[in-house]
């Protein structure tokens, strides 16, 4: 394969070739093997934090398996299902104004990320929704690709991907500042628990296979999340509205930390593969089930 084709494609350091040969090639070569006869697209689910390489490493597994094996592969972000700005609002007035706020469960169309699920596995004309971040609405649905057969492979990257709810008790004390000044009564708080409790988790059980990039600690998703931010800024046009500040970066990711520290502390034990990272992100060690 063409790597270094992939690395100028995704801006990436030559390093990033080290990388995959040593970790993310034999995790291709295993999903392979898990695929073999398979009759239906096989699930691949990608769990990591914010700014964890999530987006990188679905594109080379993509890239990978159709170069080298010719294998149909199709990639979806739970980014892609978020809600409209509109519909957003809606949930703000009428549960809290938290919900305002992309990200969590309950900011996401879970019925149109299964139907997309089902029109898939079915060979159906799919179209796969794209959300823009710059705009904090969907593209278009014009602008959405479509796939007119059923792949191989679905790949489905997010940072709550797999995530579980939490118990009552757990729910209860605030763990920022966030929480603790907009969402003293638990309302928000509760509200995103039952909703990942619910439909989230009829999609998630459709994962065959699941992997984590499993950061050291919550305090590395700020700078990670910050770096994105920084590159979205360069991309984005002048006229975004979409693009924060740091200072609402450090805002925003406050919504993320509840799951995203209790996704670190369950769904090690629950995912096929686990690559540990350090703050520079760099894979330290990884865990295979046999």
């Amino acid at each position: 394969m063409d790597i270094h084709g992939f690395l100028t494609t995704h801006q990436l350091p030559s390093s990033y070739a080290e990388t995959a040969q040593k970790w993310f090639t034999p995790l291709c070569e295993q999903l392979l093997k898990h695929q073999e006869g398979a009759t239906k697209p096989f699930i691949v689910g990608i769990n990591g934090s914010q700014g964890s390489g999530k987006s990188t490493l679905t594109s080379f597994v993509e890239y990978y398996l159709s170069s080298v094996h010719g294998k149909q592969v199709v990639s979806l972000s739970i980014d892609d299902f978020y809600f409209d700005q509109s519909q957003r609002n809606a949930l703000a007035i009428k549960v809290h104004p938290l919900l305002a706020t992309r990200g969590v469960p309950g900011t996401h169309n879970i019925p149109l990320a299964l139907d997309t699920l089902r029109n898939l596995d079915s060979g159906s004309r799919t179209l796969l929704p794209r959300f823009d971040k710059a705009t904090d609405n969907p593209f278009p649905t014009e602008q959405w690709p479509v796939i007119a057969s059923s792949p191989d492979f679905i790949i489905l990257e997010g940072w709550c991907v797999g995530a579980t709810p939490q118990s009552q008790s757990e729910l209860k004390p605030p763990i920022n500042h966030l929480e603790e000044v907009e969402d003293p009564l638990g309302i928000w708080r509760s509200f995103v628990n039952t909703e990942l409790a619910g439909d989230y988790q009829t999609l998630f059980a459709k994962i065959d296979y699941r992997i984590m990039l499993k950061a050291p600690s919550f305090d590395c998703v700020y700078q990670w999340r910050l770096e994105q931010e920084h590159k979205l800024a360069k991309k984005a046009a002048k006229n975004s509205t979409g693009v924060m500040s740091d200072e609402e970066v450090a805002n925003f990711v406050q919504h993320y930390q509840r799951i995203t520290e209790h996704a670190l502390r369950q769904l090690p034990k629950e995912s096929d593969t686990v690559f540990y990272l350090d703050e520079t992100r760099t894979i330290t060690k990884q865990d295979v089930k046999q």
